[in-house]
């Protein structure tokens, strides 16, 4: 979307917003908190909605200023609080993308919650260390996300004649052929330039290894974007579009999980919010799905997180308002339903995950080697450089782009 148009998207929404809460005014006495938010989608609703119960049922009043697009209600967010007419809390997800806000003293700490949680030492490192900034912490985290899961119709590998889950890339690319040649769309990908960037990660992963991940991503060090395992990497991902169907550009990565539920498709590549859509299609993992977090027992578990940050108010009514939502966010009964409903994994580690699925353990066992624990790629990235990086990536999956070129324009796009 072009930034005018996101802007005067984000000025729209903005008043929007202003009128919803001030419909609100007979509840004015009662702690009330407007939040912005993009989950929009059917599973996503759902988890969201849980959030919203607990906090009324603490008393508070929830005023929902839902915007599809992660984007899009970042940018309504960035411009509410810039303009001095902040939403009591808004979504971000656990990365730099909301350093500007700290750097420009426009956050409340959350330190007493985290002292309170012990999150110095419970919260994986890649979340904690873009969440706390010069020794104080700036946002609540909701969830762990692993957005490079690697999901499976059990149906339509059964119809392709694919025996086994597949094991290495190699395989993987074996069971599409397979799901090609039975004339399904053998990757369910949505055309959007974040969707590709998260296919990208999924292959560097799992070609390229945490080593060479984060020489990419962390360290951006010109001689192994320039090298011949990172070639291979890129070659291996520009394959992949080959698999892809004529209706895949623009497709939201909802509708590729619905290709997955109707049968029509055989494999996504997609975070674990797709299990939020599979829970709400009532679809049972182990059974009519299957779940990969990477392949090998080496293979890096890739983490992102959903966090709320509590933008600075004059407001007191607004100010205990935030307190009793930041409270309810941490609680535990809060955060066991949110992630049940959401496919995520707590991000507290002291929740009884006993009734979690089969994916969710799976993860979780994963997770217990921090010697496996990356960040996704804005964990290591600024917003610009992110942009710049999928830019890059889209233009090389949609074009006869050389993959040299490739590189070249990848250290390029690093380099800011």
């Amino acid at each position: 979307m072009h930034r005018a148009h996101k802007l005067a998207l984000a000025a729209a929404l903005a008043l929007a917003a202003c009128a919803t809460a001030h419909a609100a005014g007979p509840q004015a006495e009662r702690p009330t908190a407007e939040v912005i938010h993009w989950w929009t989608s059917g599973g996503e609703s759902a988890a969201v909605k849980t959030i919203a119960d607990a906090y009324r049922a603490a008393g508070g009043v929830w005023v929902d200023t839902a915007v599809a697009g992660n984007e899009q209600a970042r940018a309504v967010a960035d411009n509410r609080i810039v303009g001095g007419n902040p939403p009591a809390a808004a979504q971000f997800n656990a990365s730099m993308q909301f350093l500007d806000l700290v750097e420009q003293g426009m956050l409340n700490q959350v330190d007493e919650i985290a002292a309170k949680e012990r999150w110095d030492t419970t919260l994986p490192a890649p979340i904690r260390d873009v969440i706390k900034v010069k020794g104080h912490y700036y946002a609540v985290p909701l969830n762990v996300h692993m957005p490079t899961w690697i999901w499976y119709s059990k149906a339509a590998f059964k119809q392709a004649g694919i025996a086994r889950e597949p094991a290495s890339m190699d395989e993987l690319f074996a069971a599409l052929d397979k799901l090609k040649a039975a004339g399904l769309i053998a990757l369910a990908h949505g055309g959007q330039s974040w969707q590709e960037n998260i296919v990208f990660m999924a292959v560097l992963a799992n070609v390229g290894g945490k080593d060479l991940y984060l020489s990419v991503l962390r360290e951006r060090d010109p001689r192994a974007i320039a090298s011949e395992p990172f070639k291979q990497v890129l070659l291996a991902f520009k394959r992949l579009k080959s698999y892809v169907d004529p209706g895949s550009p623009g497709r939201n990565w909802n509708d590729a999980t619905a290709l997955l539920v109707n049968g029509k498709a055989g494999v996504q590549i997609m975070g674990d919010w797709v299990k939020g859509e599979l829970n709400a299609a009532r679809l049972t993992a182990g059974n009519q799905y299957g779940c990969i977090t990477g392949f090998g027992p080496r293979a890096p578990f890739l983490i992102q997180g959903d966090a709320f940050i509590f933008p600075k108010s004059a407001n007191g009514g607004t100010i205990k308002a935030q307190k009793l939502l930041a409270g309810v966010m941490v609680a535990p009964a809060t955060v066991a339903a949110f992630n049940r409903v959401k496919g995520s994994l707590p991000v507290r580690a002291d929740l009884d995950a006993s009734a979690l699925d089969a994916c969710a353990q799976a993860a979780l066992a994963v997770m217990k080697d921090r010697t496996r624990h990356v960040g996704n790629g804005e964990v290591y990235l600024t917003p610009d450089q992110n942009g710049a990086l999928v830019d890059v990536l889209t233009a090389y999956w949609n074009s006869a782009m050389p993959v040299e070129k490739a590189q070249k324009n990848i250290a390029a796009a690093l380099k800011g």
